[in-house]
């Protein structure tokens, strides 16, 4: 970590609003793009976002600057997500279902990363967010199923769906050549 990042951690945790507006500002876009990969509503994920933050400058004083600054935020803003997606509780409608071999989802380099958001926001909740979890943040079954309490089955089966809704969405991307 760059001796400016430091000095700019330090003034946070000082209650700094300067130092707060900048560390905002320079996390803030990555951050909101991963808020819109769990809530496809830009209002919610904005939310989220502000939420987060308000965490991360509550919480600041706990970070010990040890392993990745931007993985500390990453994961309060996953957290946030996961609470409104629980207060929703629209993954309720997450039901286990026999296991079943797909495949990994072979994207093609001619997807761009709007594209891809694109895709993800066609998902249900539930796919989207297990999809996201495990492909995207690196979560095991066993940690996905603890954070939404389901089973752990049921967080793989929903990885297979949304893994298969996902190649079908390209296929007929594919079909149209992209131009939609």
């Amino acid at each position: 970590m760059s001796s400016d990042h430091v000095d700019i951690i330090s003034k946070c945790k000082s209650n700094d609003r300067r130092a707060q507006n900048e560390l905002f500002a320079r996390y803030a876009p990555t951050m909101l793009s991963i808020c819109k990969r769990y809530l496809t509503d830009h209002s919610r994920a904005e939310d989220a976002l502000i939420k987060g933050f308000k965490k991360v400058f509550d919480h600041l004083k706990n970070y010990s600057g040890e392993g990745s600054f931007e993985g500390w935020i990453k994961r309060i803003m996953v957290n946030e997500c996961l609470m409104i997606i629980r207060k929703d509780k629209k993954h309720q409608h997450l039901i286990p279902i026999e296991s079943k071999s797909y495949g990994s989802v072979a994207i093609n380099d001619r997807l761009e990363y709007e594209d891809i958001l694109k895709l993800l926001e066609g998902l249900p909740q539930g796919y989207r967010t297990i999809f996201n979890l495990y492909a995207i943040e690196g979560y095991k079954h066993r940690e996905i199923a603890e954070l939404l309490g389901i089973s752990i089955n049921t967080s793989k089966s929903q990885l297979i769906l949304a893994r298969k809704k996902l190649r079908a969405m390209i296929k007929k991307k594919d079909n149209y050549k992209w131009t939609a």
